[in-house]
């Protein structure tokens, strides 16, 4: 046979229930809105204290033949997740050198894919905690 035993979590229930129950319908949804408010609340926090995820850099070859901007722009998608502010500085620095100075496009793509493996590797370090 089961018990008729109340728990402290049913008699809150109850409890809240009832006072539902007496509220106008207005007060009602302030009620509802302010539970729920209390959910995302709790939700938001336990979300927060979760370990994110570091995302990967996407594979995309290089193409035969590449070009610098388009080495630029291959690199750019595979790290997404990098700032592009101080990455494209120093990119268009490297860039400069092979429009201006007449450097290989192949060299300078190597330097442009060292650059951004490097940045990666030190956002790596920076969300390691």
């Amino acid at each position: 046979m089961p018990s008729t035993r109340r728990t402290p979590l049913r008699q809150a229930q109850r409890r809240l229930v009832e006072f539902f129950h007496r509220l106008d319908e207005a007060d009602r949804a302030s009620l509802l809105a302010f539970a729920e408010f209390l959910v995302s609340r709790s939700e938001l926090a336990e979300d927060l204290r979760k370990p994110k995820p570091v995302p990967e850099p996407k594979e995309i070859a290089r193409p035969e033949g590449e070009s610098v901007v388009a080495a630029i722009r291959r690199l750019s998608a595979s790290y997404y997740m990098l700032d592009r502010g101080p990455l494209l500085h120093e990119a268009s620095s490297l860039m400069a050198a092979h429009v201006m100075q007449g450097r290989p496009a192949a060299a300078v793509i190597d330097e442009l894919e060292t650059l951004f493996a490097e940045t990666y590797k030190q956002f790596l370090e920076q969300n390691a905690s």
